[in-house]
């Protein structure tokens, strides 16, 4: 009995799961809903007084959002703007005419890679799916050989490159530093990328030789918007639209890095370009001159440049309250003391925060199915670590990611979206979809211990 009260803050994380997976999966019921009452079931079970019950799930709530809606509206403004002005489409074709025929996979990994840090993943999915079997069709090539780089180079940019809902909500629970997140992530991105992309591909055609063979079925995506290649903005232009806010963020990172590192006073200048490379600031930057490059100069509207702005938030909605749901959750596991709990148990222990992260966050995304709700409900763990430990916060933002998108299956969205377009079954799913995201986990983690000996 004893035992039991001592370790009751954990049993009832363990019993906040179990309430989670039966409403998300038994009982069908929406995900935010679920949330919600989980949060107010925890904070219940942890006996936190009724009267702090509700403060406790709207400050959580209000916390995680006030940093992230911004960024997260902007950023899914930003992709659809790209998208409906064709400079997506441009950046696809034009590299995969650059790269030809025998390096086919690295361009499209060159590709979505632009367009996934643009982009969140399943918008990036539904429009390179399109060109990708385009592209297979055209040079006879199996839409899978295509279709594993462009999965594994969206998801590596969704999980570890701000600004995905994902790196910028982790980052703020833990008080890191964005462009410092930005940076290792670029670091940890491209080889993770490189080796769940073309290498993996070719250990996937050996395990899962049958699912080469299959033919998708796209018609769920609807009609894409379709553009001739000479009516799309020019590459360059495309491009840098695209990567102006990740632009301005590692300009601003890279001069703190030089202020800190020669001691320099912090000026006037120096907060100007501060101000202008922070997430905020530079997503509002961008759209304004999205909304130029590719709408203005497109000879687009502004009606017509404003409905795409308009028509990007429609699909996020739910999605944000998801991400403030799980800010409560988390919010409830601080306040009702399991946090101080795992601070107790792991003061004396030689555990890295990094690895406690990337295992809590991977139990979670194996029991839960989605990555954000994962990496949201592990923050609310890890954070009281964080105090007792001189820990890089932008690697430990980066391992709560990578351990987040391991083992995607059943119940996860994900699987049965790469599931129906690439036309698999269950078994090939799993053989390729759920092993191409483990490997991003678990190389992902590799990256950041090594980087960990170097910040």
């Amino acid at each position: 009995m004893n035992f039991f009260s001592e370790q009751w803050p954990l049993i009832t994380v363990v019993i906040a799961i179990i309430i989670l997976l039966v409403l998300i999966m038994g009982l069908k019921l929406n995900t935010f809903i679920s949330l919600i009452i989980t949060a107010f079931s925890t904070a219940i079970l942890l006996g936190m007084p009724l009267d702090k019950v509700v403060p406790t799930v709207e400050a959580g709530m209000g916390g995680t959002l006030g940093h992230i809606a911004l960024i997260f509206g902007l950023g899914a403004m930003l992709g659809k703007l790209l998208a409906d002005g064709g400079g997506a489409t441009r950046i696809a074709h034009t590299l995969i005419d650059k790269f030809g025929l025998k390096r086919i996979q690295w361009a499209v990994v060159v590709a979505a890679f632009i367009i996934g840090i643009a982009l969140f993943f399943e918008v990036g999915l539904v429009l390179l799916i399109p060109i990708v079997y385009t592209i297979a069709k055209e040079t006879k090539i199996p839409a899978l050989h295509l279709g594993i780089p462009m999965a594994a180079a969206l998801s590596v940019t969704h999980g570890f490159l701000p600004p995905h809902p994902g790196p910028v909500m982790i980052a703020k629970e833990y008080g890191a530093n964005l462009g410092d997140v930005l940076l290792y992530g670029f670091i940890i991105a491209i080889p993770v990328t490189i080796i769940a992309g073309p290498l993996f591909s070719k250990l996937a055609k050996k395990i899962a030789p049958t699912a080469y063979t299959k033919e998708g079925d796209i018609s769920s995506l609807g009609k894409n918007v379709e553009f001739k290649l000479e009516e799309t903005p020019g590459f360059m232009i495309s491009t840098l639209t695209a990567l102006f806010p990740v632009i301005l963020m590692l300009i601003a990172t890279v001069v703190k890095l030089v202020v800190e590192a020669q001691s320099l006073t912090v000026n006037g200048f120096i907060k100007v370009i501060y101000l202008v490379g922070d997430a905020s600031t530079a997503m509002l930057i961008s759209i304004l001159i999205a909304i130029f490059t590719m709408g203005i100069m497109r000879n687009r509207t502004m009606k017509q440049t404003m409905q795409s702005v308009t028509d990007a938030i429609y699909p996020i909605g739910m999605m944000i309250l998801i991400i403030g749901a799980g800010g409560a959750f988390k919010q409830v596991l601080i306040d009702g003391g399991v946090g101080k709990h795992v601070e107790t148990l792991f003061t004396d222990s030689n555990v890295s925060p990094i690895l406690l992260a990337w295992m809590v966050a991977a139990v979670l995304r194996i029991a839960l199915g989605s990555a954000t709700v994962a990496a949201i409900s592990t923050t609310g763990i890890v954070i009281p670590l964080l105090a007792t430990t001189d820990v890089n916060l932008a690697l430990v933002v980066l391992a709560t990611g990578a351990g987040s998108v391991i083992a995607s299956h059943v119940n996860d969205a994900g699987f049965w979206m790469f599931k129906e377009y690439f036309g698999l079954s269950v078994k090939e799913t799993v053989l390729t979809w759920t092993l191409l995201e483990t490997i991003i986990s678990v190389s992902g983690l590799v990256f950041i211990l090594l980087l960990s000996l170097f910040v």
